[in-house]
């Protein structure tokens, strides 16, 4: 399974956040809108993702519900047709729920910058250290706290499960 380090946390000052986003980027800003469906398990979390041209990624992921840095094992299928995909899911597992956001996503070396707006959450920030082959999770860890300075995050600010957990306390 491939690894990300993540952190999430809560964003005082989005527009902030989108300045230093913008000056650290190797790239342009992508924004894109997606319709995550989550579908219960025994283990992780399974999500479908959907954009509005049809295509979808059916991720299946594992990550400690903890702040700051934490190690995120995946894997990921691409579909063209994620509607058909989803009705599937959904006879079979039953729905948990739904995230619709609109991300702004930054590239920073192997990391990847989203700045989401989420709708019934607010605005967030996620950090993915995209780890390389034979790379040390202390190494993305490290990646990872000195983005967060750069970009402003405020400890206090950082938050332990996924969206759809803060989803399912509301």
């Amino acid at each position: 399974m491939p690894i990300n380090i993540e952190i999430k946390a809560k964003l005082p000052n989005f527009e902030e956040t989108v300045s230093r986003a913008t000056l650290l980027s190797d790239t342009p800003r992508e924004i894109i809108h997606q319709h995550d469906t989550f579908y219960p398990t025994l283990h992780g979390r399974l999500k479908l993702r959907r954009f509005p041209d049809g295509t979808g990624e059916l991720i299946y992921y594992e990550r400690p519900d903890q702040e700051g840095p934490k190690t995120s094992l995946f894997d990921l299928a691409h579909t063209e047709d994620a509607s058909a995909l989803h009705t599937v899911l959904a006879a079979a597992h039953g729905v948990r729920g739904e995230v619709i956001k609109e991300r702004w996503l930054y590239f920073a070396g192997q990391t990847r910058i989203h700045l989401d707006q989420v709708e019934g959450l607010g605005t967030f920030l996620e950090l993915e250290v995209v780890l390389n082959d034979g790379q040390l999770i202390t190494d993305g860890e490290a990646i990872a706290q000195r983005l967060m300075k750069e970009l402003g995050v405020d400890p206090a600010n950082l938050i332990e499960g996924a969206y759809m957990d803060m989803l399912d306390k509301q």
